[in-house]
């Protein structure tokens, strides 16, 4: 299983980007191999910048697209690695770090305990806080 990061589905959708083509592919890959999942993280992520929120987990289910509740044992992961981030902000620049990052972390602890694959186009938050999470990157 292949877990898609909220930019994947974005860029996919926007033929006007410069990742549309690798995200396109990405998913297209991911689900005839080993499938493709989004979480309800994602799932929020994309319903909040769109006009017809409603309609977003029928479209990405079109795409042969999973939709996964978010396991409860990720918070412990997630929790862990954005006080490392927060601790590590907070002691390279004085202030605290903002709160907009954390559906990141949810996303990226959720590939980690399920030991799954993360397509992303913003890879360094997870190959610092997730090493041990394989990327598929553009």
């Amino acid at each position: 299983m292949i877990l898609l990061d909220t930019n994947v589905l974005v860029y996919a959708s926007d033929p006007r980007s410069g990742f549309h083509r690798w995200a396109c592919q990405t998913i297209t890959e991911a689900v005839n191999g080993d499938g493709a999942a989004v979480d309800a993280i994602t799932l929020a992520e994309l319903c909040v910048g769109a006009a017809q929120p409603e309609a977003i987990p029928d479209q990405i289910r079109e795409w042969g697209i999973v939709v996964l509740d978010v396991p409860a044992a990720a918070s412990e992961v997630c929790a862990r690695a954005y006080r490392k981030h927060r601790t590590r902000r907070k002691s390279e620049s004085g202030k605290d770090s903002s709160a907009i990052p954390l559906p990141d972390f949810f996303i990226g602890a959720h590939a980690q305990i399920m030991g799954w694959t993360l397509a992303t186009a913003d890879a360094e938050r997870f190959k610092t806080h997730f090493p041990r999470v394989a990327l598929v990157m553009p």
